[in-house]
């Protein structure tokens, strides 16, 4: 049942992010700037939400992130991310490609020679069907 919710809400999540992308591109200009001034500041206290529980502790590391085993050195991935798409812009596209080579890379070798290559997760795109989803 937890599984179901999850989905649904994840479902409504990328749903809602892709009205907003089809609002930007093809809303005439009152319904854009109407829909800037309800939405923009409701992402924005969004990202602050995110960021705010993925601030660095006393240690510089990650308190989300980090695990008992493994800690995570602040900036984590969340952090790069919005670095990523609310700083850098336009270089967020190109900066992303660069890591996925990098990782593809660093995954099809090892120390030991041995091919570990894998493909990556496809990225998700926001219209999402709950049925056929398991297993991802």
């Amino acid at each position: 049942m937890d599984q179901i919710l999850g989905q649904v809400l994840r479902n409504a999540v990328w749903e809602r992010l892709d009205m907003l992308a089809d609002v930007a591109n093809d809303a005439d200009a009152p319904a854009l700037i109407s829909v800037a001034r309800s939405e923009l500041p409701r992402l924005a206290e969004g990202w602050r939400a995110i960021l705010r529980v993925h601030e660095p502790d006393e240690r510089g590391d990650c308190p989300t992130c980090s695990t008992r085993w493994h800690k995570c050195k602040a900036p984590c991935s969340v952090w790069q991310v919005a670095h990523d798409h609310l700083v850098a812009g336009g270089l967020a596209h190109f900066q992303d490609s660069r890591r996925i080579r990098r990782r593809r890379a660093e995954s099809a070798s090892t120390a030991d020679g041995t091919n570990t290559s894998t493909t990556l997760p496809e990225r998700p795109t926001g219209r999402h069907a709950l049925i056929g989803r398991s297993g991802r």
